[in-house]
């Protein structure tokens, strides 16, 4: 197989996987951050992926155009769910965490079945069949455009926490929760806005996943699945770790596809998982416990 196939594979796969790392973004945050896991991650980017497909078909509205408002949605979403739902399990034992995070991704799978019904929908852009070519190489249009602003989305969010007076707040939460109450700040807001901000990422990431892949509501549990294979490739609670996980994923998946069949290239990723684990088990950029 000439080496032009497996060079526009490969970067195929990167592009997918900077979408697939900015998933993985939002669930590294909120872990990082409330310590709370979010089994229902996946889900929530399927209710992204809906309202981009409502838009589109509804009003003819670009999903790329619409990234920052459904972004916005989803921030308001997760901001009341945190504050209204999560928050008072902040304090219980994980089982119980876990028990009300699954059933709120049960819930939301079924909504969608009963809204939009088991069919697949699909965003028709018209640049969906256009490519870009650089000598050998051809990029399509979609995937560099979602590969493109999901490394925007990203930058702005790294800059907010690093630069930010309430990304830097957040960070103090993270880093020391009694310190946080003792100098004064408002853990149970930051914790909402945290768990927003994990939300608007991933409503980003499902925006542009329309632009790469038709949806079904069957999506959510295996979206949540691969966003936890991500996370913890690249070192749960590291950001710049989920956003190489996502990648190295993304590649790996492209290849398999390529040279082995499509249909087991979750398999590979596992492998890939087992292998992390096993070598470097606090991830490839995540911080060894003492």
């Amino acid at each position: 197989m000439p080496f032009d196939v497996y060079l526009n594979v490969a970067v195929a796969g990167v592009l997918t996987g900077l979408v697939y790392g900015l998933m993985a973004l939002g669930l590294s945050v909120i872990f990082g951050v409330v310590r709370v896991v979010n089994f229902a991650h996946g889900e929530m980017m399927s209710m992204a992926m809906y309202i981009a497909v409502v838009l589109f078909s509804n009003f003819h509205l670009d999903p790329l155009v619409m990234l920052v408002p459904i972004a916005a949605v989803m921030f308001v979403f997760g901001y009341a769910l945190q504050a209204g739902l999560i928050n008072p399990f902040i304090t219980r034992p994980e089982h119980s965490q876990f028990l009300l995070v699954v059933a709120l991704a049960i819930i939301i799978v079924n909504a969608l079945l009963i809204i939009f019904g088991p069919d697949a929908q699909t965003v028709q852009t018209s640049y969906a069949y256009d490519s870009f070519a650089w000598g050998p190489l051809i990029v399509d249009a979609t995937k560099l455009y979602a590969g493109a602003a999901a490394i925007v989305v990203a930058a702005a969010l790294f800059a907010f926490f690093r630069f930010s007076l309430i990304g830097k707040a957040i960070r103090a939460c993270a880093d020391n929760y009694t310190g946080a109450l003792v100098v004064g700040l408002n853990v149970n807001r930051l914790y909402a806005l945290t768990f927003g901000i994990g939300a608007a990422c991933v409503g980003a990431a499902g925006t542009m996943m329309t632009l790469i892949t038709d949806v079904t509501p069957a999506l959510g549990p295996g979206y949540t699945l691969l966003a936890f294979v991500i996370v913890i490739t690249g070192g749960l609670g590291s950001m710049p770790g989920a956003l190489l996980g996502g990648v190295l994923i993304g590649l790996t998946e492209a290849m398999a596809g390529l040279l082995y069949t499509p249909s087991a290239k979750s398999m590979f990723s596992f492998a890939i998982l087992v292998l992390v684990l096993l070598l470097r088990p606090q991830g490839l950029l995540g911080r060894r416990v003492a």
